[in-house]
């Protein structure tokens, strides 16, 4: 039999269906718990795939059940079928009503608060019955979300070239650092404070394994000067403007952030030159795959968001 008419014949979508179970679940008993369907059932579907293809697709041992070579590359293009079944669905329905649709974006916290904040308020505001999914997760993660096909786009701060072979990235603006300090902070009335005038004071640093916490390393190391040893180590955005709000600290953020965060950031940018590059603004995408409708949307508001972040006026603005 011609593969061609193997696959067409003798390969359902429900057999898929049925050996992602058992893969997901390690066993032909739970593959059935899970699909509401016998484990000789089960059995025989996992049986009769093998036999068309002629190879083991899984190994039988005391533990459950593991794919084999054979039977993950068949599971990862069986991963790949039902994505593009859902994109197709979701494309009809759009193009069916295009008020309507779904997309799941991911990003870490800043960007999430900031940047996808706004691009989905925009676009709420024009098409209220689309759906976002929003996944806040570090960088590793969302590439891996985003090949498992978990997520449809990823925002994220790159460091130039980082993008896999398989991501496909477009750069929507060049991120910036800028120090600040609480409203009541005695810096936040000075004007004319060089970094080396805040080395002792106490700081709210990110984790330096982090990108934003790299580039505040960089910024003191090109003015020649010692990182100052943190008093709080953290990403959380409400922990950070809590502790701005008291006026005892001071930290570097985002300017994505201070232009496009619907919260207030309880503190004044101070006049501080900082000597470090900046890093862009990434929206992440699968290459191989065709972009939904309303990815295509999120993107082309993206960009015009962006655009306010790029035409900000001045080496300084004002953030409270």
């Amino acid at each position: 039999m011609h593969w061609s008419d193997r696959i067409g014949s003798r390969i359902k979508l429900r057999d898929l269906h049925v050996l992602l179970a058992v893969a997901e679940r390690g066993s032909m008993t739970g593959a059935a718990a899970q699909l509401s369907i016998s484990v000789p059932v089960v059995s025989k579907t996992v049986a009769d795939m093998e036999r068309v293809l002629g190879v083991q697709l899984f190994d039988r041992e005391a533990r459950g059940i593991a794919p084999t070579i054979y039977g993950r590359a068949l599971l990862d293009s069986s991963v790949a079928v039902f994505d593009d079944l859902r994109r197709g669905i979701k494309e009809i329905q759009f193009l069916s009503d295009p008020s309507a649709g779904e997309l799941s974006v991911g990003a870490a916290e800043p960007l999430m608060a900031g940047l996808v904040a706004a691009v989905i308020d925009r676009i709420a505001a024009k098409h209220p019955r689309i759906v976002f999914h929003a996944v806040q997760r570090d960088i590793v993660a969302l590439h891996r979300m985003l090949r498992e096909r978990q997520v449809d786009l990823v925002v994220a701060r790159g460091l130039r070239a980082s993008v896999d072979e398989d991501l496909a990235a477009e750069v929507l603006f060049e991120e910036q650092l800028f120090v600040v300090a609480g409203l009541k902070n005695r810096w936040s009335r000075a004007r004319k404070v060089e970094l080396a005038d805040l080395v002792d004071e106490p700081w709210i640093m990110p984790p330096p394994e982090t990108v934003i916490g790299a580039l505040v390393q960089e910024a003191f190391g090109a003015a020649g000067l010692p990182v100052p040893k943190a008093r709080v180590v953290s990403l959380s955005l409400p922990l950070r403007n809590s502790l701005l709000a008291t006026g005892n600290f001071v930290t570097m953020v985002a300017g994505s952030m201070i232009d496009l965060s619907a919260q207030r950031l309880p503190g004044k940018v101070l006049p501080v030159a900082l000597k470090v590059r900046s890093r862009p603004v990434e929206i992440v995408r699968l290459k191989d795959r065709t972009i939904n409708p309303v990815a295509q949307l999120f993107i082309e508001h993206a960009r015009t968001v962006a655009g306010a972040v790029r035409k900000r006026p001045g080496p300084a603005p004002k953030a409270g």
